[in-house]
């Protein structure tokens, strides 16, 4: 892995393919079963474990932009899964918590989330998953200081050249 040749030596690669096998059954169950997005479901886990937040903090917690999370937020809010409030000393501050319908939800679905990760992790040492997750906290942490360090760009664009051959391949 530290000299790839192949789409199988990339880490994130082998950690997406991995990611894949379990997340479809993770997505059948709420899709399916709770009528809610991986997204909906990772917004609903913030506010069962922050409680109230102004919508602005949540954006940031969730790494999302503020306009994204507004939408996702109008969406939950329409399947009153989530409560919306303006703030009664700045009116332009918006905190956002779990309605009693969102907090049912997470009730009735966690547990079987927990059962799913009990069940992917059996068989697996206790010793091995401890190597395991020191090394995910290591990856995480890695990939923050490369963010911020801006080692990848948002969008890639290929050479010049590169470029003007395709624009030219076009015509």
């Amino acid at each position: 892995m530290r000299t790839p040749q192949s789409l199988d030596d990339l880490l994130l690669y082998r950690i997406w393919r991995a990611a894949c096998v379990s997340n479809g059954m993770v997505t059948r169950m709420i899709e399916g079963g709770f009528g809610i997005t991986r997204r909906e479901l990772g917004m609903i886990g913030v506010l069962e474990e922050l409680g109230e937040i102004p919508a602005s903090k949540f954006a940031e917690r969730l790494q999302m932009d503020r306009a994204s999370a507004s939408l996702a937020l109008r969406s939950l809010t329409e399947k009153k899964l989530v409560e919306r409030r303006q703030d009664a000393e700045d009116g332009r501050i918006v905190h956002v918590r779990l309605s009693s319908a969102g907090q049912q939800l997470f009730d009735d679905l966690f547990p079987r989330l927990s059962q799913l990760n009990v069940d992917l992790l059996d068989g697996i040492d206790a010793r091995q998953l401890e190597v395991f997750l020191d090394c995910l906290e290591d990856l995480e942490l890695r990939g923050s200081e490369l963010s911020e360090r801006g080692v990848a760009r948002n969008k890639y664009r290929p050479p010049i050249e590169r470029q003007h051959a395709s624009f030219a391949a076009r015509a």
